[in-house]
């Protein structure tokens, strides 16, 4: 047997833990002599504490063995509860054994249970099975009577017992049975595809029944709304779902609407493309557009639940369907009146208070939100087909009137003049204004539109210019072979320089902007080549009738006193008369380049080596006519109106003080002067010269030569060449056996 210290260790433990405290305590109070007098005090103290402490544990003992008692007592009872129990079971258990077989006939009793709940369920529906077709009957003659909510009700009731027996053989597993109950209910199919189609019939003309009758609208969305929430209530449950469920009429509901709203107006197979018929098209949209959406957000708005959103829908349609429409019209082949009603109404009329902005439209409908009709993408490519079209119709334009012009060249009358005289022709007037006019139609739709139609106009002027150039050329060419041909040539050269001025001063106007009225460069070049190739005709017809009398200078009868430069004299002036039928500017250029035409023809006759002085007496009437005839045309032409610091006849001038230097020695300082005033003039020119005189030895002319050599000139800016336009005939080589090149 084990001792009790081995059985309660804790009372060991606690035991040692007391003895500890207690000779703590007994050393503390005999450490101290004075603490040794209260000693009797302390034995009573603790005397007392452990009769107290005794007193409670008898106390907690009594009472734990009371409960031990009263525990045991009821575990005693208990077991023989569970003891009687145990025998209840086993004679239970026997019993059951005994009546099993029973149990399989009450098996049997349950089945027969089970069909009887079934058949009676049937037997209190057989009533209404046996009524269906009836019901069916009766369904379509309400639907043929448009009295759609009751043959909705009878529908639903149809469904409804369909689908309870569906339910009931779906959960019993009898899916062999379903397929006969869906073939007796077979007719609920044609009801429901009646029923919708007459749905859709209304939904279709639902713009015009809110107007006339919106009884009729209400109810077939009564009818979709009831469907929708059986949809739902099914959907939630998802136990079971009967065939032909979900039928989603609310969305069929917006894509009959939306298809019918499509259909009625965005067929582009039945739209004229041609200007007219489009404009007429585009016409008819915005009215009906603005009217049906007035009728929807009127009418149809209260007819319908507020979750339909209906005017938002419907806008939203018509944005998208004009979207596609205007695709599918494009894709035409436009002619340029068809693109700009496309532009201007997908980019002006449709977003303006005439369409979609209309005060009776305002706030409810907002299409800022939709975007635009037509992409940036899209606008560019129409904008630019719109201006190939219009170039087209430019080039045609601008071909017919220059051919008109040319004709005019060789009428046989003058050219119109204006109020000041001038010489002039309906072209400038004819060409700015096609060109202003499309690109103020452009400047309707774009600022993009209207700087590329811009562009195309000054690219288009540029090349019309080119082409009556070759025109005049074409003209200059006809008049060399027979010279009465144009019989009024120079007048209609004079007109084209007015008008090719008037062009030149009408350009800048063409663009709205005063800060992009720069004329292009290329384009100004043109009117240039244009000035220079009329001038040019002009100078050449002064050369013919100059040159007969350039042709007997020098020579000694001219010498002598000939009326040789009054005869030039006259023809100057004749044409100088002429030239007063142009502006001033080209007026004042052509009197110039005039003026250059007879000094480089005067000076390039006495260049031929036609004549040499034979004696200083002869060289001082060579100096002497020079001067005379010099001042006689300076004359003529500050008469005529140019000033002397614009004429070239100083260079004559300076070729008589050349001539007239008494000692040829200094010929090479005179010579220096005239080529420092005079740096286009060469080796052979001023070797002609020297050859006029007469008296220049070998040794001077090398003498000047090198000086020259030695002196190279280059030409300042703005210097007008006078010699570099005479040819001096070459020497014939000596030595040489025939023409051509030396051994």
């Amino acid at each position: 047997a084990s001792s009790p210290d081995e059985e309660w260790p804790e009372a060991e433990k606690a035991e040692k833990l007391a003895r500890g405290a207690a000779l703590k305590w007994a050393s503390g109070v005999f450490y101290c002599p004075e603490k040794l007098e209260g000693l009797g005090h302390y034995r009573s103290r603790e005397t007392q504490r452990n009769s107290s402490i005794q007193s409670r544990l008898k106390s907690t003992v009594q009472s734990y063995l009371e409960g031990v008692s009263a525990g045991l007592e009821q575990l005693r009872s208990a077991a023989q509860e569970v003891q009687s129990v145990c025998q209840d079971l086993g004679t239970a258990q026997w019993a059951l054994l005994d009546s099993a077989e029973q149990f399989q006939g009450l098996q049997q009793m349950r089945t027969l249970v089970e069909e009887h709940v079934q058949l009676a369920s049937v037997v209190q529906v057989l009533p209404q099975i046996f009524s269906v077709h009836e019901a069916f009957s009766h369904t379509l003659q309400l639907l043929h009577g448009q009295r759609l909510l009751e043959a909705h009700a009878e529908l639903m009731m149809l469904e409804h017992l369909r689908d309870d027996i569906l339910s009931q053989l779906h959960l019993r597993g009898l899916s062999s049975a379903q397929t006969t109950v869906l073939s007796y209910f077979s007719g609920l199919q044609q009801l429901n595809e009646t029923l919708a189609k007459q749905l859709w019939d209304i939904v279709g003309s639902s713009l015009q029944l809110v107007r006339e009758d919106p009884v009729l609208f209400v109810t077939a969305v009564r009818i979709i709304e009831r469907e929708e929430k059986i949809d739902d209530t099914l959907l939630l449950e998802a136990t079971f779902l009967p065939p032909g469920r979900p039928k989603g009429w609310r969305q069929k509901f917006y894509h009959v609407l939306q298809d019918t709203i499509r259909g009625a107006h965005f067929h582009a197979a039945h739209t004229d493309t041609e200007g007219p018929g489009l404009a007429r098209h585009l016409a008819a949209l915005q009215k009906h557009i603005v009217s049906e959406l007035c009728v929807v957000k009127d009418l149809m708005v209260q007819c319908v639940p507020a979750h339909y959103n209906i005017l938002s829908v419907c806008t939203t349609t018509y944005h998208q369907a004009l979207i596609s429409h205007l695709q599918e019209i494009l894709r035409e082949d436009l002619d340029k009146q068809g693109l700009f009603l496309l532009l201007e109404w997908a980019l002006c009329v449709y977003h303006s208070p005439e369409m979609m902005s209309h005060p009776d439209l305002l706030p409810e409908v907002d299409v800022s939100a939709l975007g635009p009709l037509m992409s940036p993408e899209l606008v560019d490519q129409t904008e630019r087909r719109y201006v190939v079209k219009v170039k087209a119709s430019v080039v045609e334009w601008m071909q017919r009137t220059l051919e008109v012009e040319f004709k005019e060249w060789f009428r046989e009358e003058e050219p119109e003049t204006d109020h000041q005289g001038f010489f002039q022709s309906a072209l400038p007037i004819i060409v700015m204004q096609m060109l202003n006019e499309n690109i103020q139609v452009a400047s309707l739709i774009t600022d993009s539109l209207q700087q590329k139609v811009y562009n195309m106009a000054l690219e288009e002027l540029e090349a019309f210019l080119g082409r009556l150039r070759e025109a005049l050329v074409q003209c200059g060419k006809e008049h060399q072979q027979d010279r009465t041909v144009p019989k009024y040539y120079i007048p209609y050269l004079l007109a084209v320089l007015n008008n090719n001025l008037a062009l030149s001063n009408s350009v800048s106007s063409l663009h709205p902007n005063i800060a992009h009225r720069e004329v292009p460069a290329s384009l100004q070049a043109a009117l240039d080549r244009m000035q220079k190739k009329a001038c040019q005709l002009l100078l050449e017809e002064l050369l013919l009738d100059l040159q007969p009398l350039c042709l007997q200078l020098p020579s000694r009868k001219w010498l002598s006193g000939s009326q040789l430069v009054g005869s030039m004299c006259e023809v100057i002036d004749k044409y100088a008369k002429d030239f007063s039928h142009v502006r001033k500017p080209i007026f004042t250029l052509l009197l110039m380049e005039s003026e250059l035409l007879v000094v480089s023809q005067y000076l390039r006759a006495l260049m031929q080596k036609k004549m040499v002085c034979k004696s200083e007496e002869e060289r001082g009437q060579l100096c002497d006519r020079l001067l005379q005839d010099a001042t006689q045309l300076q004359e003529l032409f500050c008469g005529l109106g140019l000033d002397q610091s614009q004429q070239s006849l100083e260079a004559v001038f300076a070729l008589r003080e050349l001539l007239y230097l008494k000692d040829p020695a200094l010929l090479s300082l005179e010579v220096l002067g005239f080529i420092t005033k005079y740096p286009d003039a060469s080796d052979e020119h001023i070797s002609s010269l020297l050859d006029l005189r007469g008296d220049v030895s070998k040794e001077v002319r090398h003498v000047v030569l090198e000086m020259m050599a030695q002196h190279p000139q280059v030409l300042p800016q703005g210097y007008r060449p006078i010699f570099s336009t005479i040819l001096v005939p070459v020497p014939e080589l000596p030595f040489c056996l025939r023409k051509g090149k030396c051994a």
